[in-house]
């Protein structure tokens, strides 16, 4: 049994002894979770007379989520992700995920949807699975810089959609309201991100899996590249609530998702039980994109009027998903090389501010375009971020 348990500083948490009590069959599974979850585990601060010290160790840290764990594939190294489904409460998720990733599909650059790259079988309980997937990062850390940056970010998570769409699935993002604190940093429910990112070519070190900014041992702040010069890869991840539609059922309907996004219009008619979920996709990525481009950067107005048509009250008002896709890259033809390399600015930035950021960032956009580097980033696709993590061959449903 462990050295500590939730009764102890920085011991085990309940949520956490699911992991423990698998921390061999993963190990012959071939994949290793962190010390903190090895039945001999040792916490590394023992003795230490700072009551604090769990807090600066790099096994003191407890998972933010019961049902996602980062660990490490035995064979090269790598970091993934091992999401822990119950098929009594999401039955669709694994069957959608084989789906989207299946190599018919996987060819297709506008799909951005989060590679499977294993499903393990809990072998005491038949109604866990275990999904393994690439280790992720949210979308918005570190902050975006350039209106390319945030160009570059629409137009994949709006083909991404646009390719989910075409091939039937409702996403049905779910977003949650981000935490009221001073560093706006952690939202709610930060393991359950639904647009994330393959952080590997941003960050050539690797990084403690719960504190992002820090190396692994704890010691330092780990340096990136900006998304302009190493530009990275978004995807649509978790799959739970997603539904997959017969060709002919252009208008399904769905159930309203209790503890959703309650800003969604057609969620706060109390006579309204049921929803087209391909509308309301729309108005979940709008409303993401409002929320955390429009009102925190003040120079992306050439996007109010798309995201005002993808956030309309009345759901058969807005546009589909190629129409979207369409208006998107008209609005983006449109705007000179100047706009494209220009800062975002932030709205609560006082003049000094980004007078001082302004300075900054010209001597960056002069190195990039000595380096021909272009304004909007262009990323691997799938099938390169698929083939540098070694996917193995999926089984059958």
């Amino acid at each position: 049994m462990p050295t500590l348990f939730r009764d102890d500083i920085g011991g085990l948490m309940d949520h956490e002894l699911w992991w423990h009590n698998h921390y061999d069959w993963f190990q012959e599974c071939g994949y290793t979770l962190r010390s903190r979850y090895q039945a001999d585990w040792v916490p590394s601060w023992k003795g230490s007379p700072r009551w604090y010290a769990h807090l600066i160790s790099p096994d003191g840290i407890a998972m933010w989520s019961p049902f996602v764990l980062d660990a490490t594939r035995n064979c090269d190294g790598e970091p993934v992700a091992l999401k822990r489904v119950h098929r009594s409460v999401h039955p669709y998720e694994v069957d959608i995920g084989r789906y989207l990733c299946s190599p018919a599909l996987s060819s297709d650059k506008r799909n951005h949807c989060c590679p499977v790259l294993e499903v393990l079988q809990d072998p005491t309980d038949a109604d866990i699975q275990i999904i393994v997937m690439p280790f992720l990062r949210k979308f918005y850390d570190p902050k975006f810089v350039t209106i390319g940056e945030a160009i570059d970010f629409f137009r994949q998570a709006f083909e991404g959609l646009q390719f989910m769409h075409e091939h039937h699935v409702a996403h049905r993002y779910r977003r949650l309201p981000r935490l009221s604190t001073a560093s706006d940093k952690f939202p709610r429910d930060c393991m359950r991100l639904n647009i994330m990112y393959d952080p590997r070519p941003m960050f050539p070190e690797p990084y403690h899996p719960m504190f992002t900014d820090k190396s692994l041992d704890f010691k330092r702040s780990v340096s990136h590249y900006s998304r302009t010069k190493r530009p990275c890869r978004y995807y649509w991840t978790d799959f739970g609530l997603s539904r997959q539609y017969e060709p002919d059922d252009v208008h399904p309907e769905e159930n309203i998702i209790l503890g959703g996004d309650r800003t969604v219009p057609e969620f706060k008619d109390e006579h309204v039980f049921t929803h087209n979920p391909y509308h309301t996709d729309l108005y979940y990525l709008g409303n993401l994109i409002r929320e955390d481009f429009l009102q925190k950067y003040s120079n992306l107005e050439f996007m109010y009027h798309l995201i005002a048509r993808m956030i309309k009250p009345k759901p058969e008002q807005r546009p589909t998903m190629d129409e979207a896709v369409r208006m998107l890259d008209a609005v983006i033809s449109k705007l000179p090389w100047w706009k494209l390399r220009a800062r975002l600015r932030r709205r609560k930035d006082d003049v000094v501010l980004h007078f001082l950021k302004d300075v900054g960032h010209t001597f960056r956009t002069a190195s990039y375009l000595l380096l021909r580097i272009p304004a909007v980033p262009v990323g691997p696709d799938t099938v390169e971020t698929v083939v540098r993590y070694k996917k193995v061959d999926l089984p059958h449903a």
